[in-house]
């Protein structure tokens, strides 16, 4: 890979005001009325168990339902309106049947539970449209169009179509999709493909539109119109994805209506009944209450939230932000794992893995380095500065470097103590060689070809330096494994049976190399966004549960598509950290399975709460409609059984349950 320079686009005023508003929680006007529930719930319940007059708490809990309960009751009554009943408004009857027979706080701690779920779920839909709107801001607003006379033209990006020709200048991004017709320059294309370095392109090169233009200018004929440009392809994928509904929410919405309905009729038949045989109405209403209250599923909501929010809790404390319960009850249901390469398994940074001076130039590891580096110095691409901070970390003194220069798609040159260095790609330096020094040179480009095809075949990227036109040595450059990811792979491949599928844009042979590092045989390199997309939905269509872990852009549809998001926290996009169901913190890849095995930790103990709930709540409707249920000992029954599941679900906050879930597993 040649070494040039690649400036970044500047952060003018114009560019921080094109950057779209991240909604935060009480942006949102459910999350508000949320805030206002809770508090007079809070204040309420403070207030009645410190002993003061119901005249003075009363109206707190009438605000907590009101503020809480209203939204909730439109809703409901709308549904109601299109003959379907939902769970949100049998709350809210249940509540305030609590509070016609004297447990105000009982309806008032459902109005509250059910207004944050609520919003939460509004303020994640809000996300991902806030995320969708970023991914939209990379691609350039103009361009520059070129006429057939030569003449320029700033149109409208959207208004350019196939077979027009743009010109992107240096540190421009790219207006469209298409095929370089002349120049050379090195494109930053990580948020399309993933490659941690730019990438040479020079005629006959696709490029893609919102990626980054380096030092040289490019004639770029248009192939693709706005809304077909994979950028493009990206927003309507991350969209789609985010729009449908996985299974168990589509069972759990069947389960809501029916169970709607059900608790609808046995309550009014509890009523109605026995005042067909003549009993007492203010005994059957009371009667009727009682059955309310103790079939209310208080208990079988806390049976499910206390350990996902536990292990929510204890996982953010480790550094994996979990975004939902949802999402961490799902994350202990995969089966299958895909993981993107470049800022997942690697660190994303290049850096120095090989020195190789020539056994001709009489120059040592230190002296090479020490030239490179100078000649570097100037430099911005990436790989400079990898050479650069090698030279630093040996110690070495950098002599000043005079007449640098700059070639797009070559290298870098520069005088460094009075010696010609250029540095850049090998085939190009080569092929541009001192013509006086060519017949002193020759023996040595042999064996600098030698080097560089050893170094390239172990999945590094070489990089030539020239002493006065003369081969010196080759560098070996490449990215660095994570410390943790060979042991993250391992326990991957533990929890899900199989050993995860690695997805990425980077060439097949650096894919490989990598992959037989850490443990992974299904490798699939060279891919673009909707590729990985279609790798983790083949897998889903497959009946398996896809788990995919990236940190890119280009990871982002993907991330949408699978069954699990996660995202790498520290070298993530914005639209991944959006869009990823969960981010690890501090991108330690062990935390991933950890996480999933907290999460089937979770689901074991949701499974016992729901199992003693499910006692409690039929036993007392059953002695509620058999026999006579006193209303203490119902009220009773019912906040006992609330409390337990409660307490049960608590345990996953300890510090022992993380220690658990993180040991390896065997």
């Amino acid at each position: 890979m040649p070494s040039a320079v690649l400036p970044q686009p500047p952060r003018t005023a114009t560019a921080r005001r094109n950057v779209p508003h991240r909604t935060r929680f009480l942006d949102r006007p459910e999350a508000r009325w949320a805030a206002a529930a809770t508090l007079a719930f809070l204040l309420a319940a403070l207030l009645q168990l410190g002993g003061a007059s119901a005249w003075v708490w009363g109206p707190l809990y009438a605000a907590a339902y009101v503020t809480g309960g209203w939204e909730p009751g439109w809703s409901g009554l709308r549904a109601l309106r299109e003959k379907s009943l939902d769970v949100d408004l049998l709350m809210i009857v249940a509540a305030l049947g609590a509070a016609a027979i004297g447990q105000v706080r009982d309806g008032a701690l459902l109005i509250v539970i059910f207004a944050v779920s609520g919003a939460l779920e509004a303020l994640a839909t809000a996300r991902t449209q806030d995320s969708v709107r970023g991914l939209l801001a990379l691609a350039p607003g103009t361009a520059t169009r070129l006429a057939d006379d030569g003449s320029e033209t700033t149109v409208a990006a959207a208004d350019l179509v196939v077979g027009d020709t743009v010109l992107v200048r240096p540190g421009e991004r790219v207006g469209a999709d298409g095929r370089v017709l002349d120049g050379t320059s090195e494109i930053d294309q990580a948020t399309i493909t993933g490659e941690p370095l730019p990438v040479t392109k020079e005629p006959g090169d696709e490029v893609f539109a919102g990626t980054l233009n380096g030092t040289g200018a490019l004639r770029v004929k248009v192939e693709r119109d706005a809304d077909a440009s994979v950028v493009a392809r990206i927003v309507a994928m991350v969209a789609e994805a985010s729009g449908t509904k996985a299974p168990s929410q589509l069972f759990i919405e069947k389960v809501e209506q029916r169970y709607s309905v059900g608790m609808v009729a046995v309550t009014l038949a509890v009523f109605v009944i026995p005042l067909a045989f003549g009993a007492d109405p203010a005994r059957a209403l009371l009667r009727a209450m009682t059955f309310m209250i103790v079939a209310s599923p208080c208990a079988v909501v806390l049976a499910t939230m206390p350990p996902l929010l536990s292990a929510l809790a204890n996982a953010g404390r480790h550094g994996v932000l979990v975004k939902s319960a949802v999402v961490m009850e799902r994350l202990g249901q995969v089966d299958r794992v895909a993981l993107d390469k470049t800022g997942t398994l690697t660190a994303g940074t290049p850096r120095l893995t090989a020195i190789r001076p020539l056994s001709g130039s009489g120059m040592t590891e230190e002296t090479l380095l020490m030239r490179a580096a100078a000649a570097e110095y100037a430099g911005e691409h990436p790989l400079a500065r990898a050479v650069v901070a090698a030279a630093r970390a040996r110690g070495l003194a950098l002599p000043a470097a005079a007449e640098f220069s700059s070639s797009p798609g070559t290298g870098v040159r520069a005088t460094v103590d009075g010696t010609r260095i250029a540095v850049g790609a090998p085939a190009r330096l080569l092929s541009a060689g001192d013509p006086v020094a060519a017949p002193a040179a020759a023996e040595a480009a042999a064996e600098a070809a030698a080097l560089v095809t050893e170094l390239e075949e172990a999945g590094h990227t070489a990089v030539l330096v020239l002493c006065d036109g003369v081969p010196a040595g080759v560098l070996g450059l490449g990215d660095r494994l994570r410390p943790d990811a060979e042991a993250g792979v391992a326990g991957l491949r533990a929890l899900t049976g199989h050993p995860p599928m690695l997805v990425t844009g980077d060439n097949p042979r650096a894919a490989g190399q990598l992959a037989a590092a850490v443990g992974i045989t299904d490798v699939r390199a060279g891919l673009l966004p909707q590729d990985k997309v279609g790798a983790v939905r083949a897998q889903e269509a497959a009946g398996h549960r896809v788990l995919m872990v990236g940190d890119g852009v280009n990871d982002a549809p993907a991330l949408a598509a699978a069954h699990t998001g996660v995202a790498m926290g520290r070298t993530g996009s914005d639209l991944a950290l959006e869009t990823a169901d969960a981010v690890i913190v501090r991108d330690e890849l062990s935390s991933v399975p950890a996480v999933i095995a907290l999460s089937r930790t979770a689901h074991r103990l949701v499974v016992q709460n729901l199992v003693l709930a499910s006692v409690f709540l039929s036993g007392l409707v059953l002695w509620d409609l058999i026999g006579e249920l006193p209303l203490p000992l119902g009220v009773l029954g019912h906040e006992g059984s609330t409390v337990l599941v409660g307490l049960n679900g608590l345990r996953l906050l300890r510090e022992a349950a993380w220690r658990r879930a993180a040991r390896p597993a065997p």
